[in-house]
């Protein structure tokens, strides 16, 4: 056997999957970050009394404890690529989209934070997009 056909043999991830890997690091580490935000308002770290869980309103509790406890979820399994990884993101993300859009109201309106989320999310569609054309056109 030659050295060529070792070579050959050797399997490589394509650049759209190199990609893929690297958007969903950059999205993980964001979730790690908005993750420790939250766990900093429950904590108290800031004076405040949207920063301190006992001085917050309940729907405030609410949004902080469950989104305290996903986005590392969502952070680790992003990072991990695993296929659970981005189900608890769009999850997340659901929470927030209603959060600051639909009942901008009450938690106030982030539109910038709302449009983000679902140009990620187009982003995210449009990698699996051209995974599965990928997979097509070396499958031919």
């Amino acid at each position: 056997m030659t050295e060529d056909g070792i070579k050959a043999s050797v399997l490589q991830p394509a650049l759209i999957e190199g990609l893929f890997a690297a958007f969903q690091r950059i999205v993980a580490a964001y979730c790690l970050l908005f993750g420790v935000f939250y766990w900093i308002r429950l904590i108290g770290y800031f004076p405040g009394p949207l920063w301190r869980f006992d001085t917050m309103p309940v729907e405030w509790q609410i949004a902080s404890v469950t989104l305290a406890a996903l986005y590392p979820v969502a952070g680790i399994g992003l990072w991990m690529t695993a296929s659970w990884g981005p189900v608890i993101w769009f999850i997340c993300a659901a929470i927030e989209i209603v959060m600051y859009g639909a009942m901008g109201h009450v938690f106030g309106s982030r539109w910038m934070l709302v449009g983000s989320y679902i140009l990620i999310a187009l982003l995210y569609v449009g990698f699996r997009a051209a995974l599965v054309w990928h997979a097509r056109q070396t499958r031919k």
